[in-house]
């Protein structure tokens, strides 16, 4: 629990990164057809 509330900040940030690199490769996807 103390890592969860700890690390709340960075948790979130990475999370943040982790979906619009995600969403970037499937735009990226659809825009060259694969």
């Amino acid at each position: 629990m103390g890592y969860t509330e700890g690390g709340a900040g960075y948790g979130s940030g990475f999370f943040l990164i982790v979906v619009l690199f995600i969403l970037l490769i499937i735009v990226g996807a659809s825009y060259v057809g694969y």
